[in-house]
């Protein structure tokens, strides 16, 4: 990686301050690089009827995808309740997990932060063995 994990990290912090999270108030932000060493970040954003939430990867995700960027090689994902700091690791839920399989290869690596200093790095084969992605239905 062009950038080191510890300012991913410091971005995804920073990004948590964004949400909009009345219903849960459980706040998540990322940052999420670029094969191109550009960045781009994301926060968790409710909806009352539920179903339109989009979590912080996704928006993330959404974000470089609608300015035409499709490869991705890592991701700071941190999260906790509104108003505090993060006092656990926040995995990605299911349905980022697949569209990180969408766009991501095997290696591309998800960094859980509780702070800056303290993380942990997982590359996406292991938070989601046995992917459904493009090449199953191109054959």
């Amino acid at each position: 990686m062009d950038i080191n994990e510890k300012e991913l990290i410091q971005l995804a912090l920073d990004m948590r301050k964004m949400s909009y999270t009345p219903y849960s108030h459980f706040n998540v932000g990322a940052a999420l690089l670029a094969a191109n060493g550009k960045i781009y970040t994301g926060c968790n954003i409710e909806n009352a009827s539920f179903t339109p939430t989009n979590c912080a990867e996704r928006t993330a995700f959404f974000k470089a995808i609608s300015e035409g960027v499709k490869e991705f090689t890592a991701i700071a994902v941190v999260g906790g309740p509104a108003g505090a700091d993060p006092v656990d690791y926040c995995p990605p839920c299911g349905v980022c997990r697949q569209v990180m399989s969408e766009f991501c290869h095997d290696d591309f690596k998800i960094i859980m932060a509780k702070s800056v200093d303290e993380y942990k790095i997982v590359d996406l084969i292991d938070n989601l063995p046995d992917r459904f992605g493009p090449k199953d239905l191109l054959g």
